[in-house]
């Protein structure tokens, strides 16, 4: 290694952060800014491309307000870096320097090498006992090293996507899924597309969409990650990918493509295709906490350049584990925040993206300056509603993280949607015979005015899910009373509970007609509530085929048959059921009302039916329901009414949505006039458009909905 005199490496600016190609006083060259306020000092490390050594060390020669800065004339993209930062190495007070650590630069763009090569690093990493003084071991050729990027070149690339088709929130149907376990079986994308982000936007994929009739692709994390120790030393894989090495890079294993810019463009062609076949592509995103772990992981990045700035600590020196992954980002840092923002941008900006589902929110919303207590007007959260690129984005938080009062669901502010899991559960146990009432069940229904009544939110806000990634699949959840989580190798210890589930008496596969039967109906029943809800749906890729994990309801680090979906088996007839509510929810604004609704509960049971309030409800008898009934835990069919006059742009109508939990065939008193049945979950067959008059028998369990054309001239007081 030899040291480049230090007159060559100019001032520079403290912005843009990161490594940047331009001209600097009539030169052209690279400029590196990087945040650490109690740095004593930080080198830049250019190594060289053949023979992978570090050729020169340079101190950046200027510190503005935190952030140290130079400017290298004649250096080019991409040249090959890293960074070492000096200070004290005092854990108590939160700092942790050792310059004996390459660093990764938390703004890279591109890493060059393979990121698994940080097994050894992971490994060396020390134990909670020796960290009193620094490892004075040098990680340089275990670590990573980031590439200088031509940032103009990949911006203009990213305005060349085609525009996202600007879903609106009425008529978004979301689609939980990850890249690879999505057709890394599929018989129908090519062998070398599969479980890539080519293969998610091939035409067979695109024709699955467009059956099911979903207009936005969640996506697990794509973010470039890393696998954690516990896993390497079990010889598994961190498969959904919660552990995030760099923020502003797509994973490479999910590319046919290889070489980084290979990489960066087949994602940007996966969101040209998936916008030019009018769907939206949103990303599950984790800034909550990094893949450095707690005090026994690597130091990779964030830890050694400035820890205590970086990380919500606690008055020792030690990690607040909001998150259970060991530490947590210290979201009211400023700069901290403008790194959250800028990579936010960057993948809207240079890779098209359409929105974001932010995994543990409410760890953004907490502020050392409120002790690390959450608050919906957060630093982070206010900053990007104010944004002008991020607010015009989908953002959806999953409101929880496991510290203290961190569940947080209905908390945040309006411009946000949130996963409500209450809706989950409820569905779960009203369908599947836990402890529920008719009342519960109805609030979820009509948006769960409980949680997002407030501050201007809609019943939008709320994010009706009856699954996810995280838990049992739908075929599991009606399969299966227990996890059966053997093969993560922690004793069955891991997953959700109480998973509110059933197995028709038998736990797990059957080939006994009945028992097939009851799931077929149970499953069929969930996916109608999911679809009719009030709310904005969200659908687990998988669901639709009867995708079963074999009872593991925490398939994190299962990258195999076990995570990836299932198409040999696949179950056409659910298929054409979730294309059909689909369908059903976009013609009939009645099922997505974007307003709260004002009907009120009748006092007496004997109220009868009229017509003229946005929503009333019906016992099976066709009287008005009383607290009495709501209240009431064994009987818990019920039916309402929704009225939509000519004010929404569509034919005035009425849509009646039947719900029958029980296993018997029962009768619904229907109001005056035709209605027409438009879905009978539990009779698929008899969906075709019949009239019925007076009464319509459901063979529970069952959703039924029926439609009554509105004519005004004929409406009693008209």
């Amino acid at each position: 290694m030899t040291s480049m005199p230090p007159h060559l490496c100019l001032r520079g600016q403290p912005w843009p952060l990161g490594a940047t190609p331009m001209a600097w006083q009539g030169q052209e060259g690279v400029n590196l800014a990087v945040f650490s306020r109690h740095a004593a000092a930080v080198h830049w490390c250019l190594f060289d491309e053949a023979t992978g050594g570090e050729r020169q060390r340079i101190a950046l020669p200027a510190c503005t307000d935190g952030v140290w800065h130079g400017f290298l004339p004649g250096l080019r993209t991409g040249q090959l870096y890293g960074l070492r930062a000096s200070g004290p190495y005092e854990p108590a007070a939160g700092h942790r320097f050792n310059p004996a650590k390459l660093l990764i630069d938390p703004y890279a763009r591109e890493l060059a090498g393979d990121a698994g090569d940080l097994s050894n690093e992971i490994g060396c990493a020390l134990d909670a006992s020796g960290h009193e003084q620094p490892d004075p071991q040098d990680n340089a050729a275990r670590i990573p090293k980031a590439r200088v990027v031509d940032l103009r070149r990949e911006l203009a690339a990213g305005a060349a996507i085609a525009p996202g088709p600007r879903i609106a929130p009425d008529r978004t149907v979301l689609y939980e899924a990850h890249v690879k376990g999505l057709t890394r079986a599929h018989p129908g994308v090519a062998d070398r597309l599969r479980g890539t982000y080519a293969g998610l936007a091939s035409d067979a994929m695109l024709a699955h969409y467009a059956r099911l009739g979903i207009t936005s692709l969640c996506l697990l994390p794509v973010h470039q990650h890393i696998d954690e120790k516990h896993l390497l030393e079990r010889g598994l894989t961190n498969y959904w990918g919660y552990n995030t090495l760099a923020y502003f890079i797509p994973e490479p294993g999910y590319a046919a493509a290889r070489g980084a810019a290979a990489v960066r463009d087949e994602f940007r062609t996966m969101v040209d295709r998936l916008h030019r076949s009018g769907l939206e592509v949103v990303l599950d995103v984790v800034y909550n906490h990094t893949a450095e772990g707690d005090a026994r992981g690597p130091t990779l990045s964030w830890r050694g350049l400035d820890n205590a700035s970086w990380y919500a600590l606690d008055s020792a020196g030690q990690y607040l584990n909001f998150t259970g992954c060991g530490n947590a980002i210290n979201a009211g840092e400023p700069r901290v925040l403008q790194f959250v923002m800028d990579s936010l941008r960057w993948w809207v900006q240079a890779f098209g993206v359409d929105g974001f589902r932010f995994d543990l929110a409410s760890t953004l919303g907490r502020d050392a300056l409120l002790h690390h207590r959450f608050h919906p007007a957060g630093a982070l959260i206010a900053a990007i509603l104010q944004d002008p690129v991020l607010s015009r984005v989908k953002l959806i938080a999953e409101p929880w993280d496991v510290g203290p009062r961190g569940y947080q669901l209905g908390a945040f502010p309006a411009g946000w949607q949130e996963w409500n899991d209450r809706f989950r559960d409820t569905a779960r146990s009203f369908w599947l015979g836990h402890d529920c009432t008719a009342g519960l069940m109805a609030r979820r229904m009509t948006g769960s005015n409980d949680l997002f009544h407030h501050h201007g939110r809609a019943p939008l806000a709320s994010v009706n899910m009856v699954t996810a990634h995280d838990g049992f699949t739908l075929a599991d959840l009606t399969a299966y009373r227990h996890r059966h989580n053997e093969a993560n190798g922690e004793h069955n210890r891991d997953g959700h509970s109480p998973n509110y589930s059933a197995n028709a008496g038998v736990e797990g596969p059957s080939r006994n007609p009945a028992v097939l039967r009851q799931r077929a109906a149970w499953r069929r029943a969930l996916l109608a509530t999911l679809f009719l809800a009030q709310g904005t749906p969200q659908l687990l890729a998988g669901d639709e085929l009867g995708n079963s994990q074999q009872g593991n309801n925490n398939a994190y680090c299962q990258d195999n048959a076990t995570g990836w979906l299932d198409w040999a088996h696949a179950d056409e007839a659910l298929v054409l059921l979730v294309g059909q509510l689909a369908s059903l929810r976009n013609r009939h604004p009645a099922l997505r009302h974007p307003r709260w609704f004002e009907g009120r509960y009748a006092r007496e049971a004997t109220d009868a039916y009229a017509p003229g309030a946005d929503i009333a409800w019906l016992r099976p008898d066709g009287r008005v329901m009383s607290q009495r009934d709501w209240d009431d835990a064994h009987e818990r069919s019920f039916g309402y009414v929704i009225e939509v006059g000519e004010e929404s742009r569509a034919a005035a109508e009425r849509v009646m949505v039947l719900l029958h939990p029980g296993h018997s065939a029962l009768a619904f008193a229907l109001p005056p006039g035709a209605w027409r049945l438009v879905l009978d979950s539990g009779a698929p067959e008899r969906d075709g458009e019949r009239t019925f008059s007076g009464s319509i028998e459901l063979a529970g369990p069952a959703v039924g909905v029926l439609v009554q054309a509105i004519d005004r001239g004929t409406e009693p007081g008209a």
